[in-house]
C-alpha cells in the first residue's frame, strides 16, 4: 500500500451508519462450526502500550515479507496456514492480491499460491478467508471468490455488486454451507479520505448462491470481524467503528452488546469458552470469556483478523501495517 494512502486508513475512524433489519435467514444456520473471518482499514493505533503481553502468552515466531496482510486462516485438514494479502489499496481493483501458504513452523511454503492475474485467477484485495472442506472462500472487495484449497485452483464467485456491496470483511460459514459476510461500509475518495457512505450490513450466500442482506443498521458500527459460536447457536460480530462485541441470529432485526473495548476491533476468533478480539485502538488481543476484558497479547500495532490454530493453541496475528505474520502460544 502507498505511504499516503496507508497513513491516511490508520488515521481514519467514522461514524457508522444506517437502518433497519432487512431479510434475514433462517435460524438453523447457526447450528455451525466456527470459521474464519476478515478487516478493513483502520482507525490510528495508540501508542505502542507499556503493559507487557500476559504472562501466558508466548510470542513463538514472526514470519515477514507479506504485502499488507489481512487475515490468517489455519486450514486443520492440510495443517497450514493461509494469509490474505492485499498488496495495495484495499479498495482498488487492481487484480494483484495473492494468499500464501505458511506451515505451522513458520516457513513461508509458497507466497504467492494464489494470485490475482495467474492461472485464471482474478483476486484484488483479498481480505477475510473461510473455509469449508477444500474450498477456501475470500471476501474481495464486493465479490466473494471460492478456491481449491490443495491446489489454487479458482472454483467459484459470488458477486454482491448489484446489492451494493462496499468493503466486504470477513466470512463466516454455517454448517448449512450458507456464507455471512460482513460490509464494513467505508470508501476512498480522490485525494485516499476515507468516507463512510455505509449502509453497514451482513449479507448471506446461501448454498444456491442467492444472496440476501442478513441485517443491516447502525447497531453494526462498521462490521468488521465476524465468526460463528456454535455453542451458543450465534455469530460474534466485532465493530470497527465503535466499542461493542456483538452477539446475533439469524432472524433477529438488531445484534445485542455483549461486552465493550477499547473499539477499532478487527478479527474475532473462538478459543474453547473464550472470544478472542483483536484491536487496532490499543494494539491488543484480548480475551472477553465471561464479558470483561482480558488483554492476552500487547504491543502488535495493526492487528488485522486474526487467525487461531486450535491444534496448537496458538494465536496467529497478521500485521496490517508491518508486513508481517506473529505467532503466539497460548498456555
Amino acid at each position: 500500500m502507498k505511504t499516503t494512502l496507508l497513513c491516511v486508513l490508520i488515521a481514519a475512524l467514522g461514524a457508522a451508519c444506517l437502518q433497519r433489519a432487512d431479510r434475514a435467514p433462517p435460524a438453523s444456520d447457526t447450528s455451525a462450526v466456527p470459521n474464519s473471518t476478515a478487516t478493513p482499514a483502520a482507525p490510528a493505533p495508540a501508542a505502542a502500550p507499556t503493559l507487557p503481553p500476559s504472562p501466558g502468552a508466548t510470542k513463538l515466531t514472526v514470519v515477514e515479507g507479506f504485502l499488507t496482510p489481512e487475515s490468517v486462516l489455519h486450514d486443520p485438514v492440510q495443517d497450514i496456514y493461509f494469509v490474505s494479502n492485499i498488496n495495495g489499496s484495499p479498495t482498488a481493483k487492481d487484480n494483484n492480491g495473492f494468499i500464501s501458504r505458511v506451515r505451522p513452523d513458520g516457513a513461508v511454503e509458497n507466497l504467492k499460491f494464489i494470485e490475482g492475474g495467474h492461472g485464471g485467477v482474478t483476486l484484488n484485495a483479498p481480505k477475510g478467508l473461510a473455509i469449508r472442506g477444500d474450498t477456501l472462500w475470500v471476501a474481495d472487495i464486493d465479490v466473494v471468490r471460492a478456491f481449491d484449497a490443495k491446489t489454487g485452483a479458482p472454483r467459484d464467485s459470488v458477486s454482491m455488486a448489484s446489492l451494493g456491496a462496499v468493503f466486504l470483511n470477513d466470512i463466516a460459514i454455517a454448517q448449512t454451507g450458507a456464507l455471512y459476510i460482513t460490509d464494513t461500509g467505508i470508501r476512498f475518495d480522490d485525494v485516499g479520505n476515507v468516507l463512510h457512505p455505509g449502509p453497514d450490513r451482513i449479507f448471506r450466500v446461501g448454498t444456491d448462491r442467492q444472496v440476501t442482506v442478513a441485517v443491516r443498521g447502525d447497531t453494526l458500527g462498521r462490521p468488521n470481524g465476524i465468526t460463528l459460536d456454535s455453542v451458543g447457536k450465534r455469530f460474534i460480530v466485532v465493530q470497527f467503528g465503535g466499542r461493542s462485541i456483538l452477539a446475533w441470529k439469524p432472524g433477529d432485526k438488531a445484534p445485542s452488546v455483549t461486552a465493550k473495548g477499547p473499539g477499532g476491533f478487527d478479527g474475532v476468533e473462538i478459543a474453547g469458552s473464550r472470544v478472542l478480539v483483536s484491536s487496532w485502538s490499543d494494539s491488543t488481543v484480548s480475551s472477553y470469556e465471561t464479558g470483561q476484558e482480558v488483554k492476552v497479547i500487547a504491543g502488535v500495532p495493526s492487528p488485522a483478523d486474526i487467525g487461531y490454530d486450535g491444534k496448537r493453541h496458538r494465536v496467529l496475528i497478521p500485521v496490517f501495517s508491518g508486513n508481517r505474520v506473529e505467532i503466539w502460544q497460548l498456555p
